[in-house]
């Protein structure tokens, strides 16, 4: 079976998303709402993949990328984003953490 975490700040996104993960036989076994919290609960787990928000306050979603990188270069990570602004999509084209 196929593990997860999922990140997001709103905890609503995040309740939906892992309930659907389940439904498709994804073992969700961390949820987080920051960057920090998905860097911890990636190091704690060692997940097969991360969804992750990008948009977050405080530590957002390419600090949890680029720290993510630095544990494993290899991490698989889904980004999850409602986030359409062309400067977003920038910094996550050339952000070091892809």
């Amino acid at each position: 079976m196929i593990t997860a975490i999922v990140i997001d700040d709103d905890v609503d996104t995040v309740d939906v998303f892992c309930d659907y993960l389940e439904i498709v036989n994804v073992k969700v076994i961390g949820r987080g709402h920051n960057g920090k919290e998905a860097v911890e609960l990636y190091r704690k787990h060692n997940p097969d993949v991360v969804f992750l928000d990008l948009m977050m306050p405080d530590y957002d979603g390419f600090y949890a990328l680029e720290n993510i990188r630095k544990i494993s270069p290899a991490a698989k990570v889904v980004v999850v984003t409602a986030d359409l602004r062309r400067e977003t999509a920038d910094k996550a084209q050339y952000s070091k953490a892809y």
